[in-house]
């Protein structure tokens, strides 16, 4: 509980921060009151007996882990003699509690049951928290006290605790609540934020605990949080207790308000002591040393735990905490650079005695929002890749940015190459073209000697698209175009043809080109066949004769010309 209202008087001191903003810190928990929080949680689930709690506090643990947040368990002790009323009247015990009430200076510390079935769920929080690596400090009586010492003495960067009283014992950095839903956050209070916007100190806060009530006192009947905080402020925290001390409660009387039951002074003398020199294992004592030492990550007992109270197969348990087991071993590494880096020590990546734990980046990725990559281990049984923040790889190992930067960079470059056409892998040899042009010179021969009086220019055109259906298979630029300066440029037309350049050319228009790659004009059926120039003339062709014996001397010379022909166009290409 703590003290009465007081979460409700530092509201507005409350902080929501990140989750990430514990990674490398050291916080001490106050084991009894994260697990009746988890408690709570499973009897609103009616889920008691799967141990729903114990999964809750699994997952937190896990996340913390991943954090490099080194956490160490505190557990209640004995009972105060100071708090047996309270104690008391919460196990409705309350005859026994007056008795011991007229007595209370003879009344000792309680020792707690330990075989109640909350002392039972405490144990099973320990054996887990050991597997994974956690130390339990077991205080002598109050464990937010045990807490409270510990982070006034800069022995940890904050406490765990749902009791408010936490701050009244010396507490300076209090997470009241944590969440791991959302990308994970934690409520947090500042002791620096409460002197600062309230203009209370520990003092006051020890005063407001005598008004309103408390674990170790009932407070004044009839006094409301407000005006509790102006009696406080009005005296100020220098002089507050010293006035509680030297003057009692009786001058609350007088007030407006305030009943005649205020207790007597040398129990709010005991009250101030108790908040004030709590019992607590010294910042210095072996036990305290102890518990703050570093202690391994036991994955075999940790597996055995699971199936125990989970019944998880040890795969599930390690898929669930390696992956934050291998993050912690990175930002280890990580601060172990930043260290070196500070004394002038920046060592290359593969010089640094400590290995890396990552291998590689795979891919980038995004996860709850933030920056982050998908990376290989080295050394992590039981696990091969998982996803990390971006900002611990560039802290940690940024050569293995470039690498994977580099790598990609490549396989871009390689992705484009392989897009690009690809040539045929068979071309028909020189050879294959000469005998392919001789049999259609021997097809084409001349029927007659008469036929002599054929257009030299036409029988040109009719021999080039015949060529060209031949080079088609050999040609592996799209869409190669002959032009009318390439014709003219040719030298084996004026070989072929007897008529003059112009005369062969004059046939075509300026702003025609012929394709190579079309198909070879269809023969007309017929021996001869009229066709139409741009002149209108009607221009007898004849056709080739099939012949094969019939070959002579001139078209062997044109057989030999067209080929060298057909040579030079493929040098050209290739």
């Amino acid at each position: 509980m703590g003290v009465k209202n007081l979460w409700d008087i530092l509201e507005s001191c409350k902080k929501t921060v990140p989750l990430h903003n514990l990674q490398n810190k050291r916080v001490c928990v106050d084991l009894s009151c994260w697990m009746v929080q988890l408690q709570k949680v499973s009897k609103s689930h009616g889920c008691l007996k799967e141990k729903v709690h114990l999964r809750g506090l699994f997952h937190r643990l896990r996340a913390l882990i991943a954090l490099n947040c080194t956490v160490v368990f505190v557990s209640d002790g004995s009972i105060p003699a100071i708090k047996l009323s309270t104690y008391r009247r919460r196990l409705n015990n309350g005859k026994e509690v007056a008795q011991n009430e007229t007595n209370l200076q003879k009344v000792t510390s309680l020792r707690r049951n330990m075989g109640s079935e909350f002392s039972c769920m405490i144990k099973e929080a320990k054996v887990l928290g050991m597997a994974l690596g956690i130390s339990c400090l077991n205080g002598i009586e109050e464990a937010e006290a045990q807490c409270a010492l510990l982070n006034s003495e800069s022995l940890c960067d904050g406490c765990f605790s749902s009791d408010s009283d936490i701050f009244l014992f010396g507490a300076r950095t209090v997470y009241r609540d944590i969440c791991l839903g959302d990308g994970g956050y934690v409520v947090c209070y500042e002791m620096a934020d409460i002197e600062t916007k309230l203009g209370f100190g520990r003092n006051s806060l020890i005063a407001l605990s005598l008004l309103l009530g408390s674990d170790y006192y009932p407070g004044v009947h009839g006094l409301g949080p407000e005006s509790a905080c102006q009696i406080v402020k009005s005296i100020g925290d220098k002089f507050v207790l010293k006035k509680f001390v030297n003057e009692g409660l009786g001058w609350l009387k007088k007030r407006k308000g305030a009943e005649n039951n205020i207790g007597r002074d040398d129990t709010v003398v005991e009250v101030i002591n108790a908040y004030l020199k709590p019992k607590c294992h010294s910042a210095d004592s072996d036990v305290v040393l102890r518990a703050l030492a570093q202690y391994p990550f036991e994955r075999i007992k940790l597996q055995q735990i699971c199936a125990e109270f989970f019944e998880w197969p040890s795969e599930r348990t390690d898929g669930y905490i390696l992956p934050g087991i291998a993050e912690r071993d990175l930002r280890r590494f990580a601060n172990l650079r930043l260290t070196s880096s500070e004394l002038g020590l920046n060592l290359p990546l593969h010089e640094i005695p400590v290995k890396c734990p990552v291998s590689e980046i795979i891919k980038s990725r995004r996860a709850q929002g933030r920056e982050c990559y998908e990376v290989t281990w080295k050394d992590m049984d039981g696990l091969e890749t998982s996803i990390v923040p971006a900002d611990l790889i560039e802290s940690a190992c940024p050569e293995k940015i470039l690498e994977y930067e580099e790598r990609k960079a490549l396989r871009k470059k390689q992705n484009v190459r392989k897009s690009r056409p690809k040539k045929k892998e068979t071309t028909p040899s020189l050879a294959e073209l000469d005998l392919t042009l001789q049999n259609l010179l021997l097809d084409n021969n001349l029927e007659d000697e008469t036929n002599n009086n054929v257009t030299e220019s036409d029988s040109s055109a009719r021999i080039l698209g015949e060529i060209t259906a031949m080079a088609e298979s050999d040609l592996n630029t799209e869409n190669l175009m002959l032009s009318r300066d390439d014709i003219e440029n040719n030298e084996w037309i004026h070989n072929i043809s007897n008529v003059s350049r112009n005369e062969a050319v004059s046939s075509i228009d300026k702003n025609v080109v012929i394709d190579l790659l079309s198909p070879t004009p269809i023969k007309p059926s017929n021996n001869s066949s009229k066709f139409h120039r741009s002149s209108n003339q009607n221009i007898e062709v004849i056709n080739l004769s099939d012949s094969e014996n019939e070959v002579s001397p001139e078209h062997k010379e044109k057989a030999k010309e067209l080929r060298l022909f057909i040579a030079s166009i493929r040098n050209e290409i290739q």
